[in-house]
């Protein structure tokens, strides 16, 4: 402990409390995105090491910039690409012209991730949304220790001191109600094009296709791997193809399912007289498509992200999950 006539640093009360520095400095700021039982041993800690915290700094922490980032950890082409990451973007763009805030757009890869930290923890924003992210992209762990963030989608780490806000949608019902639409016309040899390994959207909706499988008592059909891009799904659909042909495809993206069918066809086979294919989150692909796509919509969740941000930027405790609604979408695909 330190002495009385000895000034408390706040490393030393991130050491008495167990938790980093920019626990602390979470707590003695103000933000919400710090579990209880840190804040409590955080607390505990300043009060027993009688800490004084820096007021300029805290001035400085506390300055607002009117400014909110949307981080994307993508590369130029899937931004572009991808009409649900676009469609995340509209509809975040559309509340911020509600409030008094502006929005910066930032693409930040891996060659680009320091130069991104330096950036966003540098005061040039009062908080920052995350979109499609991966487990690989632990930079955002930096971010979120200084910076309010609000993940559109679960995020892909768990910290050990803080407890993260996110909006998703329940993405293992998702795969499990695709799935099971499936069995319920009929179909027994189901694969599958799931999404990235990396992502939480791709491992949950592959969790739910096998719980259908399991709950139906049916065997796992072929799982390939995609990047919920079309290029993405036509590949994944001839590894698919290579292994047997299939009654059925579940793809975890409407994209992906576009490049099946490419594929499929390509193959002379029928849809879906020969193979059902049904995709995820009915994105204006799935209308344009012949046949129509059936598909699992997800609601657009910009918006709710944008709100639960600004929710806590006002100092409020919005909830640390929130998810939107999934449906059934039923077209001539299946």
């Amino acid at each position: 402990m330190a002495e009385p006539s000895t000034p408390a640093t706040i490393e030393e009360v991130a050491a008495v409390a167990g938790v980093s520095r920019s626990t602390v400095s979470r707590v003695v700021n103000g933000s919400p995105s710090v579990s209880a039982a840190a804040e409590e041993r955080v607390r505990a800690a300043i009060a027993q090491l009688r800490y004084v915290p820096n007021q300029l700094a805290r001035s400085l922490a506390s300055r607002q910039t009117k400014a909110i980032a949307l981080v994307v950890p993508e590369d130029v082409s899937r931004f572009f690409g991808d009409p649900f990451i676009a469609a995340v973007v509209a509809d975040v763009h559309r509340r911020l012209t509600e409030s008094d805030y502006v929005l910066t757009m930032v693409l930040a890869g891996e060659n680009t991730a320091e130069r991104t930290i330096a950036y966003l923890r540098g005061g040039s924003v009062d908080g920052v949304i995350v979109v499609s992210h991966h487990s690989r992209d632990a930079f955002v762990d930096r971010i979120a220790d200084v910076v309010p963030v609000v993940f559109g989608g679960r995020p892909t780490h768990k910290r050990a001191d803080a407890a993260d806000y996110y909006v998703d949608a329940d993405n293992i019902e998702g795969g499990r109600l695709a799935t099971a639409h499936l069995i319920e016309r009929g179909r027994r040899r189901i694969a599958t094009i799931a999404g990235p390994a990396d992502m939480p959207a791709g491992i949950d909706r592959l969790s739910g296709y096998r719980q259908a499988l399991t709950d139906a008592g049916l065997a796992e059909g072929t799982v390939a791997f995609g990047d919920f891009s079309e290029l993405g799904g036509e590949a994944a659909m001839r590894k698919i193809l290579a292994a047997g042909i299939p009654d059925a495809v579940f793809a975890a993206s409407d994209l992906m399912a576009k490049g099946a069918v490419t594929v499929l066809r390509e193959a002379g086979l029928r849809i879906p007289e020969d193979v059902a294919v049904i995709g995820f989150d009915d994105a204006p692909v799935a209308t344009q498509m012949t046949p129509q796509l059936t598909t699992i919509r997800q609601p657009v969740f910009g918006e709710l992200v944008a709100q639960r941000l600004i929710e806590l930027l006002a100092g409020e405790r919005p909830p640390r999950a929130s998810f939107v609604e999934l449906k059934l979408i039923v077209r001539d695909s299946v």
